[in-house]
């Protein structure tokens, strides 16, 4: 059966007091972390910490980080996440080109829908900085009703995706739930 979103009346619009700043989000965050180094002990994860400070910062629920290692780990994670109706699922490491790099391919038998753009844009950032950002090969998508994004397991990767996410992500939320355009 259709969802259908609620009704929206112009008392759900609010203005900014500042206009830069991004609006409150409502809904839930995971963090997956596909790193076997850190999985195992042997490697400090650094860009969970980051990725979760954001989304608290934006009002999502950002419950936990989960570590796994690469694999068939990642794609297990994100399924009991994607199952849990987690509204953003950001994964961060495992979309290089190693053998053992496999998060796109974990991600991609998930998505219903790809949306490339996203992280043609997390590259193009990344690459003005350095250029072998252009190796990353992350996903982004919905996934039912979850927002999946893979992003590269560098800080300044990390970094580039939130720069990118940041100003799109209270509109992707809002179109998911079937509101209109602005």
């Amino acid at each position: 059966m259709k969802q259908m979103p609620a009704r929206r009346t112009d008392a759900d619009c609010a203005v900014r007091e500042d206009p830069d700043a991004a609006p409150a989000l409502s809904g839930t965050a995971r963090v997956i972390i596909a790193s076997t180094r850190a999985a195992d002990g042997s490697y400090e994860d650094r860009t969970g910490p980051l990725l979760l400070q954001w989304l608290q910062s934006r009002g999502l629920e950002a419950a936990d980080k989960q570590v796994v290692s690469d694999g068939p780990e990642v794609g297990r994670a994100l399924s009991v996440a994607i199952d849990a109706g987690i509204d953003v699922i950001i994964t961060s490491g495992g979309t290089g080109i190693s053998p053992t790099d496999v998060t796109p391919e974990q991600t991609a038998p998930l998505l219903d829908r790809e949306m490339p753009g996203i992280l043609e844009a997390v590259r193009r950032l990344g690459a003005e900085k350095a250029p072998t950002s252009l190796l990353s090969r992350g996903l982004a998508g919905m996934a039912r009703r979850s927002f999946v994004v893979n992003l590269p397991g560098s800080r300044g990767g990390v970094r580039d995706g939130i720069t990118v996410l940041d100003p799109i992500l209270d509109h992707l939320l809002e179109q998911r739930d079937g509101g209109g355009h602005a």
